[in-house]
């Protein structure tokens, strides 16, 4: 297989493992403190390939994982568009930032997800959240370092080698 086609397969590979996480069931216990995985990956490539990973293709993300988990059409998309067009802004950032740095950049972002969700949910009618609702961002940023590092691992085996 050829590095560009490995590439091409990492990327569209990670984006269908991002939605198989997100749809796999979890016991009630731990399912709050299930990190957005489709925001993880939309911020990951949106940092490391921006041009791969573009507002449309976080949108058209948006409403996949919409239509997959029944959740309100349109609300995941915004999310998503809303996260990597800060992650696009603060790009030249953002990379450059230590590690338990962008991971707390990671959790403000995720966060902010977290509070547009709710004026969303709050737009269409729905109540308050309890508590636990705030636990998938820390999740999602505590398993940032590992998962940048491994998506980072299968990058560099994609890149071409120089003679």
């Amino acid at each position: 297989m050829s590095r560009s086609r490995f590439a091409a397969f990492g990327f569209w590979g990670s984006l269908l493992l991002a939605v198989v996480l997100s749809l796999m069931p979890l016991p009630e216990a731990v399912r709050a403190a299930r990190p957005f995985w489709l925001a993880l990956m939309v911020i990951y490539w949106s940092l490391e390939a921006p041009e791969r990973m573009g507002l449309g293709l976080a949108f058209a993300l948006g409403l996949v994982g919409d239509v997959l988990t029944g959740s309100l059409l349109g609300e995941q998309a915004l999310r998503l568009l809303v996260i990597a067009f800060i992650v696009h802004r603060l790009r030249s950032r953002m990379r450059f930032f230590p590690m338990p740095q962008q991971s707390l950049a990671v959790l403000a972002l995720l966060l902010n997800d977290r509070i547009v969700m709710l004026m969303v949910r709050a737009f269409a009618g729905s109540g308050m959240p309890d508590w636990t609702f705030w636990i998938g961002p820390a999740t999602g940023a505590l398993l940032w370092p590992w998962m940048f590092l491994l998506l980072d691992e299968l990058r560099s085996k994609a890149r071409p080698r120089e003679a």
